[in-house]
């Protein structure tokens, strides 16, 4: 028989948004036992989680995506859906907390109360993508919403670390003909799953055209992210609202058609599996690197790799044989 949830977690399921704050604010802690209850706390309402559309999007500085996720946001509300968005800002470098401000740029889609947005630190982690954002997207799909969308800043290694959490990926792109395409990874177009052409209004409609045409054609000689499927391209303008009921038309489809393949099954699976051994490798090396015996004997290895007596490989070598050694 299962315990009965405590009252925290029925206030969650129940949709209530400070303790959603709270519960995020939770995981995100780096104290020991802030990091427990907030875990715990997932443990419990496990059971409301995987109902929701994962989204994430990127895209090129200066594309707007704040602006866009904003109308975008407001749209879906208006629809019917609750809709939650994960900011994953840079951090700061002297403090370790964010340092956009996404919440005062998607000024009308933070007013709303089917709204919940989360501007989430870093924390200085290779590729920009906070550590615990998967489980805030979990606290928040237990919280009943129907969309999640992860922003990440910028074009990079961020969006490797997105994918491995949405079921989609968005790349927002600006007018910008073959000069933007050259600025935009290869690995990036890879991962997405749409393209869309923001700005695509007034002075600047022809060229969002162009730019979608460019894309087309840059897509075919990719290997498409699902078997027979080049993502679709398509322009919208985050300031006229235009293109933007088709886009979520097209994200939709193409959720409902992977869902009933099971491919969506089979890749939050996967992704679930990817998880729990990034999570197991840096407990591990996060108790292994606060033992004081050990701390003082990685200095000395250290040491030999900057003097080049060793090389980083030997060295990793025997400092793992040293770490079994230390948890036997």
């Amino acid at each position: 028989m299962k315990s009965p949830l405590s009252p925290e977690a029925k206030k969650l399921i129940n949709g209530d948004r400070r303790t959603l704050a709270r519960s995020i604010t939770l995981v995100e802690s780096t104290k020991p036992t802030d990091r427990e209850a907030g875990e715990a706390l997932i443990d419990e309402v496990m059971a409301n989680t995987g109902s929701s559309l994962r989204l994430g999007i990127t895209g090129t500085p200066g594309v707007g995506k704040s602006t866009f996720i904003d109308a975008f946001g407001t749209l879906l509300i208006k629809l019917g859906f609750r809709v939650a968005v994960l900011a994953v800002d840079p951090s700061s470098n002297r403090a370790g907390g964010s340092i956009l401000g996404d919440k005062t740029r998607m000024a009308t889609l933070s007013n709303r109360p089917e709204a919940f947005i989360r501007p989430s630190p870093s924390g200085g982690l290779t590729g920009g993508i906070a550590r615990r954002t998967r489980d805030a997207l979990l606290l928040c799909e237990a919280a009943g919403y129907d969309v999640v969308i992860v922003e990440t800043m910028g074009v990079g290694q961020a969006e490797t670390a997105v994918a491995e959490i949405c079921d989609l990926f968005l790349l927002l792109v600006a007018p910008g003909g073959g000069d933007d395409l050259q600025g935009i990874k290869r690995g990036v177009m890879e991962l997405a799953d749409f393209i869309a052409v923001n700005k695509a209004d007034g002075e600047l409609l022809s060229a969002a055209r162009h730019t979608a045409s460019d894309y087309r054609h840059a897509l075919h000689l990719i290997r498409p992210k699902w078997p027979k499927t080049i993502p679709p391209v398509a322009t919208c303008s985050a300031l006229t609202n235009e293109g933007l009921e088709d886009l979520w038309v097209t994200i939709t489809d193409l959720h409902t058609r992977l869902s009933e393949e099971g491919r969506i099954v089979a890749l939050r699976r996967d992704q679930s599996l990817a998880q729990l051994d990034r999570e197991f490798e840096y407990l591990i090396s996060e108790r292994i690197t606060r033992l004081p015996a050990f701390s003082k004997y990685r200095e000395k290895v250290e040491q030999s790799v900057i003097d080049s007596s060793r090389s980083p490989s030997s060295a990793a070598a025997e400092m793992a044989r040293r770490a079994w050694r230390e948890l036997a």
